[in-house]
């Protein structure tokens, strides 16, 4: 779920004020915005408020939020520009997320756990290539035919700065860590298993690694891959102790395609869309998901982020059915 966004009238108002990647880089409001929900809802989690691009904007490319547009980066990433990108100093330049996640946790003061996050390689490439949101990632897609050897030392300098960062969230309180692989569902098989799952993999085995050597305990994280139901068995083989689905997979079918570990989480996967329905369809379809994947290593969540004219109560029975399932 997106937990903190503009269906929330507090989240509104907060933005009238600050412009949005004030809020992100700002501990304190960042802090108080994560917090939003939690106050509002009976949540069982909260997610630290931040955004997937403060990476390109840590390796110095501009990124602005335009009213309408979302993301914007006025300067798209070229094949001859990947050596001007400023990996040197990227994590530090990132510290404000580690301060915001040390600021939440004390303010949540241990009534639920708090997530950190980042987004994947290939996600982060798609828009650092286009210039924003595309319907296609025609341009991206473009580098990985006809400059794949650029494309696959992209992947690399993007993969080196996101173990660190997750790392970085991991010593500075985050309790989960998630990996936002949001653009997954416009490659094939065959392109994500070249171009985005060797770099999954490596992100989970070198962060766990890199805690272990900081004396942390390993911090579960979770991969969520939009689009890419397809290929949940490779998923499965990463080493993610949870994997989120959206609400194109079929929940049997999840199942039998993580069986090979046992021991993998399910995570998703209503439609978002069905926060549009009346209260009383809506814990219908609620009960009738938990059903399907039942309640052994499965956490209840929406198949994508809460759009924008969601119904605020209806957030509420959602989150009131769940509690209310019985186990």
């Amino acid at each position: 779920m997106r937990q903190a966004g503009r269906y929330l009238p507090e989240f509104q108002d907060f933005r009238k004020k600050h412009d949005f990647f004030k809020i992100c880089q700002s501990p304190s409001l960042a802090c108080e915005v994560t917090l939003l929900p939690i106050r509002r809802y009976d949540l069982d989690a909260a997610i630290i408020f931040s955004d997937i691009l403060v990476i390109p904007q840590a390796l110095g490319m501009e990124v602005k939020m335009e009213p309408g547009l979302g993301p914007v980066l006025p300067h798209p990433l070229t094949v001859d520009g990947i050596p001007d990108l400023k990996v040197d100093g990227a994590i530090q330049r990132l510290k404000y997320v580690g301060e915001a996640i040390t600021l939440t946790r004390h303010k949540l003061e241990g009534k639920v756990p708090l997530f950190g996050f980042s987004g994947a390689p290939w996600t982060l490439m798609g828009y650092m290539i286009e210039g924003g949101g595309s319907k296609t990632l025609s341009k991206a897609k473009k580098w990985l035919y006809a400059h794949s050897k650029e494309s696959h030392q992209l992947l690399e300098l993007l993969t080196d700065v996101i173990i660190d960062y997750l790392v970085m969230q991991g010593e500075a309180g985050a309790q989960i860590l998630q990996v936002f692989d949001s653009s997954a569902e416009y490659l094939n098989r065959g392109l994500y298993r070249e171009f985005a799952l060797p770099y999954l993999k490596r992100i989970r085995e070198q962060v766990r690694l890199k805690l272990a050597d900081k004396n942390l305990e390993n911090i579960p994280m979770v991969l969520f891959a939009k689009g890419a139901g397809f290929s949940l068995r490779d998923q499965a083989q990463l080493g993610y102790e949870v994997l989120g689905i959206d609400w194109t997979t079929d929940p049997a079918e999840a199942r039998e395609a993580v069986s090979c570990n046992k021991n993998i989480v399910l995570q998703g996967n209503l439609d978002p869309c069905a926060l549009y329905a009346p209260p009383a369809a809506l814990k219908n379809y609620t009960n009738t998901m938990i059903k399907q994947f039942g309640t052994k290593n499965y956490i209840v969540n929406l198949g994508h982020g809460i759009y924008p004219d969601a119904n605020v109560d209806n957030v509420e029975v959602f989150v009131n059915a769940v509690h209310e399932y019985p186990i």
